[in-house]
């Protein structure tokens, strides 16, 4: 992105120098090498990322591996977006200093002081859109921040439910085991009062008669 940046500035550098010139068709074959830079950055730049978001299916947390491809996915191609709209709009401003010129060579000097009115009238227009799109860029910021912030709530929801299962299989768990445990106390109790009755029974048994002599 600083390579970008630098040759934008360029860019913008020689401009000022061509528009001493007046070589105004030098200016336009400047911004469209820079557009296509943008274009061949912006290819090269998809597939990786392309490849970064196949990465994320190899990995555990596949949601949140993908989350930080998108995310910087999206500042990226905005950057880049940004910087063709300033080549729009620097294009725009060339073809209006061009158009403007081969009027003023046609106009009679009764026409001038309308052309300033009309050049006044674009510039504000100018400045206008430049607004808008001003606009429209923060308003794409804040509905990408809340959509952040919608997923974000989305997975914390869908993680406590996990916990909260969790917690439930554990407890149903744990009185199984429980209930298992109390059983073999009451058998092992039931055992052993069995045991003690029957012992108890032997001793209150009492001894056997002898048998009578025989007669003699």
């Amino acid at each position: 992105m600083k390579r970008f940046g630098i040759l934008f500035f360029l860019v913008l550098i020689a401009e000022a120098a061509l528009a001493q010139s007046g070589e105004l068709a030098s200016r336009t074959s400047l911004i469209d090498a820079q557009r296509q830079q943008i274009s061949v950055e912006r290819s090269r730049l998809e597939a990786g990322f392309a490849v970064e978001e196949a990465g994320c299916h190899q990995k555990f947390l596949v949601n949140a591996c993908l989350d930080k491809v998108h995310t910087r996915r999206r500042q990226t191609m905005a950057e880049l977006r940004r910087q063709e709209i300033l080549l729009n709009d620097e294009e725009r401003k060339i073809k209006g200093a061009e158009q403007i010129r081969k009027t003023e060579e046609k106009s009679s000097p009764e026409s001038l002081s309308q052309d300033a009115d009309q050049r006044a009238k674009a510039l504000d227009a100018y400045q206008s859109r430049l607004v808008r799109e001003k606009d429209k860029q923060q308003n794409r910021s804040a509905a990408e921040m809340n959509e952040k912030a919608a997923r974000n709530a989305n997975t914390e929801k869908i993680l406590a439910n996990q916990k909260k299962n969790l917690a439930r299989i554990e407890k149903q768990a744990k009185a199984a085991e429980d209930a298992k445990k109390f059983n073999e106390r009451e058998q092992e109790a039931q055992r052993r009062r069995a045991q003690h009755e029957t012992e108890q029974l032997k001793r209150s048994k009492p001894p056997a008669k002898p048998l009578p002599l025989p007669d003699q």
